[in-house]
């Protein structure tokens, strides 16, 4: 039988506890912390890719077990303080761009979402994912992100009934009078001023409130709290490779690679520099942290849930004191402890997570401010790629105009010099890939 100290040994061994001045109940404090304020994802994440026809428990199980994946061997191999979860922005662009704009079945989907981790575990060990993200534009980066958070502002504000169809305008107001129109704006006004206060799990504890409010109105049918783990069956190993071979899903793999390569390294550097852990500007085993990523993505599709990123909410339980790997590993406990909480996921109605849809969308935005605005041949592709992603619906068609238009106004205006390959690139197939199948 294991003593105390021979367990604390163990975890000085296993994560440095004392190198990183830090100890056993700081980096559990900071895993909780951590846990709290992006725990909202398992309700989030099974009603959004639930609504492509993927069954919303086993949804809800793959979403536990693939952040428990991600963060256990981000913590146990990389030795960092950094949480992973079904990314936000990315489910998204699965269910409304992919399945349901597309017409794609969602096992062609989770395939491309396979494949995407494939990639990015075969760039990470060859060295390039950080020229990569280099060679693109800071314009369309910060523009990549802040059209995101708009595509996300639109789907919370259509799931809500706020924006409604309108055959004269396209697009109205709808009736703000209902119910559940004014259970969303409360719920976005308890967000908003409790992140202002800075009260840890603002997002999940709006989703709580308003779902217990709406079930007592008698709005929402409640389930339970504690019950069964859901069959994981429905979408386990349930991949289907043979939709793949279009130029179309390439396109799709490619948007997959592209937005989590931004999401994933953005995270990485920031909360590790958050963290004090960056040496001279760099990550100290980068490898590792990208395995662990990579690694995610592909356990998550094969369990059944969209790409897996490390999340930005890392910063609250490294701010809590969170310095290794520790850190991450309990969240992972904590994730896997939620299995049993499937009845009180599937209680939540979809208009208690749209104000948490567009609080993030809030976040995601506020890139844009270090866009070089009075620079006209930055500013106009970052704006075509801000407005092309909830305009036409899709992030991908997003991307798309903000490389195109940033490839020709650069010639154009005799600055085709400072445009890097990658660029050109990625211009060039977005256009074949216009020209040949449309939009």
């Amino acid at each position: 039988m294991a003593t105390p100290q021979s367990s604390s040994g163990v975890l000085e061994r296993l994560f440095k506890l004392s190198e990183n001045k830090t100890t056993l109940r700081t980096e559990v404090l900071a895993g909780v912390t951590t846990f709290i304020t992006m725990c909202y994802i398992i309700i989030v994440n099974p009603m959004i890719l639930s609504t492509t026809g993927m069954d919303h428990g086993a949804v809800f199980v793959a979403t536990c077990l693939a952040a428990a994946i991600g963060c256990l061997v981000m913590g146990l191999i990389a030795n960092y303080p950094i949480a992973l979860a079904p990314g936000m922005g990315l489910n998204a662009y699965f269910t409304y761009s992919v399945c349901l704009g597309m017409h794609v079945h969602w096992q062609t989907a989770l395939a491309a979402v396979f494949i995407s981790g494939c990639v990015f575990v075969l760039i990470s060990f060859l060295k390039v994912r950080e020229a990569i993200v280099n060679a693109i534009p800071m314009s369309l980066k910060f523009a990549i992100g802040g059209g995101i958070g708009l595509f996300l502002a639109l789907i919370a504000l259509k799931n809500a009934g706020i924006i409604v169809h309108n055959d004269a305008t396209l697009v109205g107001l709808g009736d703000i009078k209902q119910p559940t129109v004014l259970l969303t704006l409360l719920g976005f006004l308890m967000i908003v001023v409790l992140h202002h206060f800075r009260v840890r799990g603002a997002i999940i504890i709006s989703i709580l409130a308003i779902t217990a409010i709406s079930t007592v109105m008698g709005l929402n049918k409640f389930q339970g709290v504690v019950g069964e783990v859901p069959s994981l069956a429905p979408t386990f190993l349930q991949m289907d490779f043979k939709g793949l071979f279009t130029a179309s899903m390439v396109g799709v793999i490619f948007v997959f690679f592209l937005v989590d390569l931004f999401d994933s390294t953005g995270t990485l550097v920031g909360v590790a520099h958050r963290a004090g852990l960056l040496k001279e500007g760099k990550l100290p085993r980068l490898k590792k942290a990208l395995f662990a990523d990579s690694s995610a993505i592909i356990a998550g599709a094969a369990l059944g849930t969209s790409s897996t990123t490390p999340y930005i909410e890392s910063a609250s339980g490294v701010a809590a004191g969170g310095r290794t790997g520790l850190t991450a590993v309990v969240v992972a406990i904590l994730f896997l402890g939620c299995l049993f909480f499937a009845p009180l996921a599937q209680s939540v109605p979809g208009f208690a997570t749209a104000p948490a849809l567009l609080f993030i969308g809030v976040l995601m935005i506020q890139g844009i401010t270090h866009i070089e605005w009075d620079d006209i041949t930055e500013a106009v592709p970052a704006f075509l790629t801000l407005v092309f992603m909830p305009f036409a619906y899709s992030i991908a068609d997003g991307i798309a105009m903000g490389f195109i238009s940033y490839a020709l106004i650069k010639l154009f205006t005799g600055k085709a010099s400072s445009v890097p390959y990658m660029v050109w690139i990625v211009a060039v197939l977005w256009v074949i890939k216009f020209i040949a199948f449309g939009g």
